[in-house]
């Protein structure tokens, strides 16, 4: 028999490690393209390498995860993240560099689905409350790299910084051995044609298309927002990236209360709560007028996107529980569609008319996920309890 709180504390460390590995390549892009002497177009091909990688380490992860378990994907998975960081570190020609960041990509893809599905799977009431909890190692993640490279970079070259990162996850490695892990739900045989018949699930097909719109709007934030403060409200390099930090952590912070919040109060509220200051953020950042303006719209916008993802997730998991690691795949891949297209579409409207748009596009895209919410509601209410 596993024990919760170790499979538990697995599924933060791997969230955590998550986290690290999404805000890795954007920091040390700027290094990797003196020492590659690679122009834009190059830097945004090898950039792009990572999306890809997630998006098939996501549409893997469930079959294998309800086949065979977890055990095995979360040690195989991290000994690839530590191959990656070190490919990163030491690559001497782009070939190597290229497929450091895909192997990264896939192996993040299948860590943060296996770590949402696996503590859905052990929490039999409050999944939404668990998988705020576990969001946060996220953002801790995410922001604790950065912090990590421009504390450390004063004295170390990045390459030995990624390397003993990578080194250190083998401790993570040891403990993933250590602990004992949910068998798998289907090990006489994964059942392919329930697998296939999700995809015509209305239920599914409507959450995820929730998480589409929530995945494109978070990344509207995270890749355009500081060229946006710059470009638009003129702020320095250093102010953007900071106000970057601050949204980064109103939504940390947000999912540690959340933890507490969703066993109290219904989710469907909270998910209202949460839309409703995603749009106060984006209507201070459309009418920003000094920097606290912005800080503030940043905030409030992190603190409003905290429960979309583990909310959801948390409805996926109560009805798909059988197969909830193929339903997970379903959603990560349909989210990071979403994640791919949205940034796509912006950067089509911001050549055409700027990136002051930024704000009008997400609070379009907040308005779609209103809409959903309701209809969601309408959906599963049946189902589950909302």
């Amino acid at each position: 028999m596993y024990k919760r709180n170790q499979i538990f504390a697995a599924a933060c460390i791997g969230l955590l490690l998550f986290g690290i590995m999404l805000i890795t390549l954007g920091s040390i892009l700027p290094s990797l393209t003196v020492k590659f002497r690679m122009n834009e177009l190059s830097s945004g091909k090898l950039v792009s390498l990572l999306p890809i990688g997630i998006i098939a380490g996501s549409l893997v992860f469930g079959p294998v995860a309800d086949r065979y378990g977890y055990k095995m994907m979360f040690i195989i998975t991290t000994l690839l993240m530590m191959v990656a960081f070190e490919g990163l570190a030491f690559a001497d020609s782009l070939f190597l560099l290229q497929v450091s960041i895909f192997v990264l990509g896939f192996a993040g893809g299948i860590i943060n689905g296996a770590t949402n599905a696996v503590v859905s799977d052990i929490s039999e009431e409050d999944k939404g409350a668990n998988l705020s909890l576990l969001g946060a190692f996220f953002g801790i993640g995410a922001l604790g790299m950065p912090l990590l490279l421009s504390i450390l970079s004063k004295r170390f070259e990045y390459p030995s910084i990624l390397s003993s990162v990578g080194l250190l996850m083998s401790l993570t490695v040891i403990y993933f051995v250590a602990i004992k892990f949910p068998i798998a739900k289907h090990a006489q045989g994964f059942p392919l044609k329930q697998g296939i018949k999700l995809l015509r699930e209305p239920a599914l097909l409507l959450t995820s298309f929730f998480l589409f719109f929530q995945s494109g709007a978070e990344s509207l934030i995270n890749n355009w927002a500081t060229t946006f403060l710059q470009n638009d409200l003129k702020l320095p390099a250093k102010d953007a990236l900071f106000a970057l930090s601050c949204y980064l952590g109103g939504l940390t912070i947000a999912r540690l209360l959340l933890g507490k919040l969703l066993k109290k109060i219904s989710s469907f509220r909270i998910m209202i709560i949460s839309l409703l200051l995603a749009v106060a953020g984006g209507v201070s950042l459309l009418y920003s007028s000094s920097y606290s303006y912005v800080l503030a719209g940043l905030i409030t916008i992190g603190a409003g996107f905290a429960a979309g993802f583990p909310v959801i997730l948390g409805y996926i998991g109560q009805i798909y529980s059988s197969l909830s690691g193929t339903a997970f795949s379903i959603a990560f891949v349909i989210a990071l569609t979403g994640n791919a297209l949205i940034n796509y579409f912006f950067g089509i409207i911001s050549n055409e008319y700027g990136t002051k748009q930024l704000p009008v596009l997400l609070l379009s895209v907040i308005a779609c996920l209103f809409i959903l919410i309701l209809w969601i509601r309408q959906n599963i209410s049946s189902k589950i309890k909302i």
